[in-house]
């Protein structure tokens, strides 16, 4: 039975994209820059997804975790030809962005309706700082920001799912991690997790083409995180 589920928080509880467009848009209009803002938050997406692959996450440390957003910045503004455009000033606080990402129109709803049967926390690499301050800004209802407990773990994603299992006193069967991209499941079903899929067509821009529709037939497949509810609660009847 499940009594716990994981959730994928950036791109599957927050809209990444929109929300570092929207604060690029208004830094630029401040600095008096003609610049492309969705340009610069996908190659800043995107240098941070490079950055955890080579380093591991710093879960812990949120001061690691800010600097790290804080070089991926710094490398993206560089790609995309406005290295130096930019005041220190705005270098260092565009990094506090990823803390006020907003939520989907369903996931607070959703999160709170699954929350009355189930213990939810996020599964991410972020910091639990980043974790934190995020779900205040978005009202994110968490019952536990958990955190990865090694170096080891980190690199592993099937070892982490067990790791995160294991802190709330439960075995990888009891748990369900969620996603809005294929690839984050596979490790948790290999770590014996279950597994629930619901795509977000928006996450990437109106040329998304990945992460459309499930890759699998995972555990539960749901149309957004309200009908996972419900889904969930009918579970639960049974």
């Amino acid at each position: 039975m499940i009594k716990a589920i994981l959730f994928d928080v950036f791109g599957t509880v927050v809209d990444w994209r929109s929300g570092l467009v929207h604060g690029l848009e208004r830094t630029f209009a401040r600095a008096g820059l003609d610049a492309d803002a969705p340009t610069l938050a996908d190659a800043w997406h995107e240098q941070c997804r490079d950055s955890l692959r080579a380093d591991g996450p710093s879960p812990v440390d949120g001061h690691a975790g800010d600097a790290s957003l804080a070089r991926a910045l710094s490398a993206s503004l560089a790609e995309i030809g406005l290295d130096g455009q930019l005041s220190d000033g705005d270098t260092t606080a565009l990094p506090q962005l990823w803390r006020k990402l907003p939520p989907w129109p369903d996931s607070v709803p959703g999160l709170k309706a699954l929350k009355r049967e189930y213990v939810i926390a996020p599964r991410s690499n972020g910091s639990v700082a980043l974790m934190t301050w995020l779900a205040k800004h978005a009202g994110l209802p968490w019952d536990v920001v958990l955190a990865l407990d090694s170096a080891a773990t980190q690199k592993d994603p099937a070892s982490a799912h067990v790791s995160f299992a294991a802190a709330l006193g439960l075995a990888p069967d009891e748990v369900m991690m969620v996603s809005a991209h294929n690839a984050d499941l596979y490790p948790a079903r290999e770590a014996g997790l279950k597994t629930a899929f619901f795509a977000r067509p928006g996450e990437h821009g109106p040329a998304q083409s990945s992460d459309l529709e499930p890759s699998e037939p995972w555990d539960v497949v749901a149309f957004d995180l309200l009908d996972l509810a419900r889904q969930m609660e009918s579970a639960t009847r049974y």
